[in-house]
């Protein structure tokens, strides 16, 4: 069982261009819409794979209320927190050859009511769950610290937290020891202030993070491969993706199988390669079931690529 928690959820349009013309009428090849952002994805995802959970979520305006209806059609219980702004809608415009071109709304103002009545329903709903994972950008109202008041109310009740985000607020919330943080490149190269070239810079800078409070770091390389820093051990995932037709939400969804797969170790790192590399290569935000995932292609070493430059193409 595992419940996320998303403070800035979406709706999220996504539309397929035959090509990309600043200032012409474009009409799409395909459309879709999805329940968007990040716990949301991973809620989709564990729900694809066949396991319970919920998702909490807040919910404003018609967008709130379609967002929780497409949530039920996912097969996932929605515990909508009522606010008075709209829920956002994100565009995302998708060419032939992948190319993405994302506009992220800014999301509603959260009134400090609001922020405390989300704290409180995942507290009361942590029971019998066996992972939190709290995710995506923090809204408008909400400091800074609140996803390390989140973490603390959690490990308060017992229950363990991946945390997913980034900035100001994941450097506060390392204070309260999640146990599992999974930040992309860009992310843990911000997190550390230093950039990162090869894959054995991102090894040190997920340690520093284990120094900083983190139990366990989950690195999204991306066309690279993943990488796990924790207590078993330093581990390296990747497998080839034969065609990249979206790239949105494959973060999550590896989270998602890193989590359904218990969350430690290698065996959990390989579920997240394998979430993530099958999620992009379906369209839009689309979580992969099953029968898209491929862990026979997968794979995963001790052997950390410690030298190898990120972004050069992989063997």
């Amino acid at each position: 069982m595992i419940l996320t928690i998303t403070p800035n959820p979406s709706l999220d349009r996504t539309y397929e261009l035959p090509s990309l013309h600043r200032g012409a009428v474009l009409r799409s090849a395909n459309d879709r819409v999805d329940p968007g952002g990040k716990g949301v994805n991973v809620s989709r995802a564990v729900a694809a794979a066949g396991h319970r959970t919920v998702a909490v979520v807040p919910l404003g305006g018609p967008e709130g209320a379609l967002l929780a209806s497409l949530l039920g059609d996912h097969g996932i219980e929605a515990a909508g927190v009522p606010i008075a702004g709209s829920t956002r809608v994100n565009i995302t415009l998708v060419e032939p050859d992948g190319t993405l071109t994302k506009v992220n709304a800014a999301g509603p103002y959260i009134a400090p009511g609001e922020a405390e009545a989300l704290l409180e329903t995942v507290r009361t709903r942590s029971a019998e769950i066996d992972w939190i994972a709290c995710c995506g950008s923090l809204p408008r109202g909400l400091r800074p610290d609140w996803y390390a008041e989140l973490v603390a109310r959690i490990h308060g009740v017992g229950a363990r937290v991946a945390l997913d985000t980034s900035g100001a607020a994941l450097t506060a919330a390392l204070r309260e020891q999640p146990d599992v943080v999974k930040p992309n490149a860009e992310e843990l190269a911000e997190a550390v202030g230093r950039p990162l070239t090869t894959v054995g810079d991102a090894v040190k800078a997920a340690e520093e993070l284990r120094d900083r409070g983190a139990g366990a770091v989950l690195a999204s390389l991306g066309a690279d491969g993943q990488l796990l820093v924790d207590a078993t051990g330093t581990w390296f995932g990747h497998a080839p993706a034969a065609v990249v037709r979206s790239n949105v939400g494959a973060g999550d969804a590896s989270l998602a199988g890193f989590l359904a797969a218990g969350g430690s170790g290698p065996t959990a790192l390989a579920a997240a390669v394998a979430h993530g590399t099958a999620a992009v290569q379906l369209p839009g935000s689309v979580m992969p079931s099953p029968c898209d995932l491929d862990l026979a292609a997968v794979t995963t070493t001790a052997c950390v690529p410690m030298d190898r430059v990120l972004g050069e193409p992989v063997p």
